[in-house]
């Protein structure tokens, strides 16, 4: 139950956070007064930088510090960070939005672990324990865009962001609590740096700092000046590059085998699915929410509510329907459909979201759309987050080089990372486009992708079969 609680209050922080970070940001009177396409930017970032961090958590907990110090040390920074966001100062909000960003990647990759961690494979237990352990994740995920929204609401931007810290002050309470239920797991790194591996380890470090330095200020350059948008740019770069990188390295690396090759090849196309999907499904923390902010009628059976609470559809619906898919999977067995053609099916929804997006703001015109279009969207979004995403760790696991398994662990948290990037360029280079031309152009794109890989699906499936 520690880890339940933790992940639990955890959630509710990241998603109460998330709920309102536009909202906050494109506010002219009570906010920083970004422009709309320039908010929306700064929270793809955002999102990208959760999970392009998430990598480095999970290096951290593997050689340096063991997931449990990790995951403490990750919990006090976003605390921290949403100290920063609560307190009424201008000054303070971009550093509470880059320490929320770092804490969530060192914390994030290394909960699960530490589940995983605490039951052998096979113990009939294991399995349980995850159940319990995501439902904790779903109940933090629903609750907090209702919480933290009604704050927002009734109290302001800064007390609803102190919701969030103390959520995640609860959530370090009970993880200092109840560490000793965890048995010392997660204390150690399993594969601690050497003293042969630091000196290497800090040229590597410099290197990359280097680096960041450096397209920092070619972006600062390209964009005419300092601010959020050298930085949003800069990210968006290294989240492209990183997956380009990782996929040269496997593909030329000796240590992979041609037939492991062979394997790489094929997750390409899976991979540009993923990123594709993220694009579309983490448009609920931008897009989608000033849809729901500026075009949608709030009155929902009589009830007024609140812009962020369409963000609670997808978990609510996750826990209606998560079932149902687990149900449909075992009954089909081997029938099912295959990796490819599950990845195919969640782009395609995904799509077809949007294409729905964007006949709701062609139907509705000046009015006000109802606020069934988003609730529709939504559930739409998460019968293809279903089909998609509890299926990318097994392909990764599937398709990875032995001599690269946790590369490909990392490879498949940059596929958010990108998504997220590309949306932050596009809501840019989009500015004054009309939301049926984005949503719509989006959608397309989407849609035929997700028909090319239905073609690629067979290619894709005899790569995954294991020798």
């Amino acid at each position: 139950m520690t880890l339940f609680t933790t992940e639990l209050w955890e959630r509710f922080s990241y998603y109460g956070m998330r709920a309102i970070l536009l909202l906050y940001l494109t506010d002219q009177a009570h906010g920083l007064g970004l422009g709309e396409s320039l908010g929306q930017a700064v929270v793809s970032i955002y999102g990208a930088s959760v999970y392009l961090l998430s990598v480095l958590g999970g290096w951290f907990a593997d050689r340096v510090f063991g997931a449990r110090r990790t995951v403490l040390y990750g919990g006090s920074v976003i605390v921290a960070g949403h100290l920063c966001l609560a307190l009424p100062a201008t000054s303070t909000a971009y550093a509470g939005i880059a320490l929320v960003a770092l804490g969530t990647g060192l914390l994030k990759p290394n909960v699960s672990t530490m589940v995983g961690t605490l039951y052998e494979q096979g113990d009939a237990r294991r399995d349980s324990a995850f159940s319990i352990f995501y439902m904790g994740i779903n109940i933090g995920s629903f609750s907090a865009p209702f919480v933290v929204g009604f704050l927002r609401r009734e109290f302001g931007f800064h007390v609803a962001f102190a919701a969030a810290a103390v959520g995640m002050t609860l959530a370090l309470i009970a993880y200092l609590l109840g560490r000793r239920t965890l048995h010392g797991r997660g204390d150690t790194p399993p594969n601690p740096l050497t003293a042969e591996d630091r000196p290497t380890m800090i040229k590597v470090s410099a290197a990359v700092l280097g680096l960041l330095v450096v397209v920092f200020l070619l972006s600062a350059w390209l964009s005419g000046g300092f601010g959020p948008k050298p930085v949003v740019d800069a990210i968006s770069y290294l989240c492209f590059l990183a997956p380009i990188a990782y996929f040269t390295m496997l593909l030329r690396s000796p240590l992979v085998t041609p037939v492991e090759r062979q394997r790489v090849r094929a997750y390409i196309p899976l991979f540009i699915a993923a990123m594709l999907f993220f694009m579309v499904f983490e448009q609920a923390a931008t897009t989608l929410t000033t849809f729901a902010a500026d075009r949608t009628n709030l009155d929902l059976f009589g009830a007024n509510i609140s812009p962020e609470f369409f963000q609670s559809i997808n978990p609510f619906s996750i826990i209606i329907l998560a079932p149902v898919f687990a149900v449909i999977w075992i009954k089909l067995g081997d029938r099912g459909p295959s990796i490819g053609q599950k990845f195919a099916t969640g782009l395609l929804l995904a799509g077809i979201s949007f294409a729905v997006m964007a006949l709701a703001s062609n139907v509705v015109g000046a009015k006000l759309a109802s606020p069934l279009w988003l609730v529709l969207v939504y559930v739409i979004q998460t019968l293809g987050e279903l089909f998609l995403s509890p299926v990318g760790l097994a392909a990764t696991t599937v398709l990875a080089p032995r001599a690269f398994l946790s590369q490909m662990m990392a490879l498949w948290f940059l596929a958010p990372a990108a998504g997220q990037a590309i949306t932050a360029q596009l809501v840019q280079a989009t500015e004054g486009a009309s939301d049926t031309a984005y949503f719509g152009g989006l959608a397309i794109v989407t849609i035929v992708f997700a028909l090319a890989l239905y073609t690629l699906a067979p290619w894709i499936k005899r790569h995954t079969k294991q020798d």
